[in-house]
């Protein structure tokens, strides 16, 4: 079975299925979810191999945001009223 296609087609699926996510924690949850509804033949180590592997182009892409925390914009807003 080709579990890198099966993890680049959930991966460009994402913002679809895990547009409520809040966090890693919750998109993990989902990604487990979609995998287990949309590949039940996957034996539990392969769906483990494709949730992994999702969530680490996930990650790549930056899905979650954890680039920023807390608002992004707030020195702007403070260096704006000086």
């Amino acid at each position: 079975m080709n579990h890198a296609a099966i993890i680049h087609d959930i991966a460009a699926q994402a913002d679809d299925f895990l547009a409520d996510a809040q966090d890693r924690r919750q998109g993990r949850a989902g990604v487990e979810e979609f995998v287990t509804l949309e590949h039940p033949a996957l034996s539990p180590v392969e769906r483990k191999k494709v949730v992994d592997g999702v969530m680490a182009v996930l990650e790549e892409e930056d899905f979650f945001g954890t680039e920023f925390v807390g608002d992004p914009f707030a020195d702007d807003a403070t260096e704006n009223e000086d």
